[in-house]
């Protein structure tokens, strides 16, 4: 019997509890993408006002650079780790702003094309990690978690399979160690193969989207390369991101008939429940934005509150990713990961570029 003396907590100061709870990790993201945008700010003025030509290295590296620096030396206190947390929210935020710059004619850009390029990124990546899970001896559950994360989206795809093939932690552990250590490189490496090779921003952009796995890393891919390219990227990447719900309902129903279950009964429910929401608020704040519902005044503001949701994400890029933590998970799911990875980033370049000389891509 419950003392009468004894007031249950309202459910209104539980949540407001939980609120204070994540200031401290937003206000570490934002003082981290600030920083990042100070640093900016300070070498271009440093160059002008003393006529040296200086590096443009724009405030999204700056903000994943000191977020490592971070998570990799002092390490992120326990108090700022809730809202910290909170960096794949101001993503999917950010994205759903960033819908004002899209009018559907725009979407529509990316094309047929681009859009048979997600359909065989999907099936080549699901096929070649599948293969190398199994000739490298990982478990069925790991590797199909790694086939999962590398063909849509990443940590929020290998999160959403969880529960629908049935593994236990240690392998989500292990698929996500792999896919942060793999999207961290190629934050660097994907630019520098872009200058290199000359790609223009809107094949840059598709490349981004079809062979980055976080949707994060992807959209700062393509930032870190050009505007123009960012947005290509992140039509790239949300188009494959929508098809999270159908991939993890196959691979559902695959493991509910080898474990002799009855499978999934409701897969409308099952396909809405997996499905990214922001990618519809995306899709409607274009479509509002096509309407003439906005003004400029109004287009500008909601851009402008893009950038500073993406701000804080590029901070919590840098600090999520912990390179002490990432090596405890071992060598085999990197290994496989680095090798299926490279092989996806191979085929879609060349598929890119193959597009952009012969398809008038770009």
């Amino acid at each position: 019997m419950s003392d009468p003396a004894v007031t249950p907590p309202h459910p209104d100061d539980s949540r407001l509890m939980g609120f204070l709870r994540l200031l401290p990790g937003i206000a570490l993201l934002a003082a981290i993408g600030l920083l990042g945008k100070l640093a900016e700010q300070s070498i271009s003025s440093y160059g002008k006002s003393h006529h040296v030509a200086l590096p443009n290295i724009e405030y999204v590296l700056w903000a994943i650079l000191i977020g490592l620096a971070v998570s990799n030396t002092t390490g992120i206190p326990a108090v700022f780790r809730p809202g910290v947390a909170t960096y794949e929210l101001w993503l999917k935020i950010g994205i759903v702003l960033l819908g004002v710059r899209f009018l559907l004619g725009d979407v529509a850009k990316l094309g047929a094309t681009s859009l048979v390029f997600v359909a065989i990124e999907l099936a080549v990546s699901i096929a070649i990690m599948t293969w190398l899970g199994r000739a490298l001896g990982l478990s069925p559950e790991l590797t199909s978690l790694l086939a999962i994360g590398s063909s849509i989206c990443g940590v929020s795809a290998i999160i959403a399979a969880k529960g629908a093939i049935e593994a236990d932690d240690e392998d989500v552990a292990y698929a996500i160690g792999a896919i942060l250590a793999l999207g961290a490189f190629s934050l660097f490496a994907f630019p520098a193969i872009g200058h290199a090779l000359g790609v223009s921003d809107h094949a840059f952009g598709l490349w981004a989207g079809l062979a980055v796995d976080n949707t994060a890393e992807a959209t700062a891919a393509g930032a870190l390369y050009s505007a123009e390219a960012a947005k290509f990227a992140v039509l790239a990447k949300t188009t494959r991101n929508a098809t999270i719900g159908f991939v993890v309902l196959a691979y559902a129903i695959y493991w509910a008939r080898k474990s002799g279950g009855a499978g999934v009964e409701n897969k409308a429910a099952f396909l809405w429940q997996k499905f990214p929401k922001f990618v519809l608020g995306f899709l409607l704040i274009s479509s509002l934005a096509t309407l003439g519902v906005f003004s400029k005044p109004q287009i500008t503001d909601l851009a402008n509150l893009s950038r500073w949701a993406f701000l804080l994400t590029f901070a919590g890029v840098g600090l999520q990713t912990n390179f002490k933590e990432l090596r405890k998970q071992g060598l085999r799911p990197l290994l496989v990961g680095a090798v299926g990875e490279f092989g996806i980033a191979a085929l879609t370049l060349c598929m890119v570029l193959g597009a952009a000389r012969y398809l008038n891509l770009g």
